[in-house]
């Protein structure tokens, strides 16, 4: 097995800590971020965080959206958001970690590919729970990849984000036929209910990790405000 490299640890609410990883892998480095033994995010997989961009992106129904992106973790949807978005568009992201923004522009900074230097970009660095409640009427689409899923992994508070009151919440942020658009490691047909029951229009994708469509299934809600 090919050794990794301990590139840097970060602190996270609650007290546990990220650490940031790199090996070289046939010629080019992997990195990977982990929480405990938890692997949070690998750059080889980054499939589903694509998806979550591009299937929230064509159900746009406006030519220059808002975007609120929640996570920026390997920057992998935001790259996807900004390659198929038109030069207007205007997309924020919210990142609760801010050595994460720190490794983008540094160790990660070839995986990055400049992307949070795209004059469509915006960084708040801060809970994107705090960034939605404060928000009315304000984004064209909200795309959540924060942690694992709806358990609320990494940070406990993140739990808020899909709770009735959390997704009531991201219905009064989002404009007219607005997408909440949230990405998970495995299904929960608990958090369907509930988006059903908050009134969004629910489309669940089952798509693969890998770019190449191999590998582990993860999950991505689509939900769809009416007018």
């Amino acid at each position: 097995m090919i050794a990794r490299e301990h590139l840097d640890t970060a602190p996270i609410p609650g007290g546990d800590e990220l650490r940031l990883f790199r090996r070289e892998l046939k010629g080019a480095d992997e990195y990977s971020i982990m929480l405990g033994r938890i692997e949070l995010m690998n750059s080889r997989l980054s499939g589903s965080e694509e998806a979550l961009a591009t299937l929230a992106c064509e159900r746009l129904a406006v030519k220059n959206p808002r975007l609120l992106i929640g996570g920026y973790g390997m920057g992998f949807t935001l790259r996807a958001a900004l390659s198929v978005l038109p030069p207007q568009a205007y997309i924020e992201v919210a990142e609760l970690i801010p050595a994460i923004v720190k490794w983008a522009r540094g160790p990660m900074a070839d995986l990055s590919q400049n992307c949070l230097d795209d004059s469509r970009v915006s960084i708040t660095l801060g809970d994107v729970c705090d960034v939605i409640a404060k928000a009315d009427r304000e984004y064209d689409a909200i795309l959540l990849d924060v942690d694992n899923g709806p358990d609320g992994l990494t940070h406990e508070a993140n739990d808020r984000l899909y709770s009735m009151a959390g997704l009531a919440t991201a219905m009064k942020a989002l404009r007219s036929k607005g997408i909440l658009a949230v990405w998970s490691s495995e299904g929960d047909s608990k958090f369907t209910a509930r988006l059903h029951k908050s009134g969004f229009a629910v489309d669940v994708k089952t798509v693969a990790a890998r770019a190449n469509g191999k590998g582990a299934k993860h999950t991505i809600w689509l939900g769809k405000k009416g007018s």
